[in-house]
């Protein structure tokens, strides 16, 4: 199996691009570039996410890329892919629907608390 740098640098020349070209897609120096294509420098998910995305690939196509194990399993691994991108979108939804009950909750208790006996003795005054 290939490792992440390999499969990397095979991208990158499969596309014509030097290492300048995905260093400046990537914000990163020439440098740590080239240390990320060797294996030097391990990554982060964020960084991995950014990399997939500079080469058009999901995060599982940009680890498995070129892999002969991934043809037999991308289907399956692609169907999981979509399924994980709905249950996201699923819980953006519901955090939603949370902060909307939150704040109308929060309005509630104002209008509560502007009709409490103590708050019509203070307009009276």
């Amino acid at each position: 199996m290939r490792t992440l740098g390999e499969n990397i640098r095979k991208l990158r020349r499969q596309r014509n691009w030097s290492q300048e070209d995905v260093a400046n897609r990537l914000n990163i120096s020439i440098a740590a570039f080239s240390k990320i294509e060797t294996g030097v420098t391990d990554i982060n998910l964020s960084r991995l996410k950014t990399i997939a995305a500079v080469f058009d690939l999901s995060v599982i196509q940009l680890l498995a890329y070129d892999d002969p194990a991934y043809g037999f399993h991308s289907s399956t691994l692609e169907a999981l892919n979509k399924k994980l991108k709905s249950r996201e979108i699923e819980v953006v939804n519901l955090q939603k629907k949370v902060i909307n009950l939150f704040e109308e909750v929060r309005m509630l208790k104002t209008q509560e608390l502007s009709k409490s006996p103590i708050s019509l003795i203070t307009a009276v005054n």
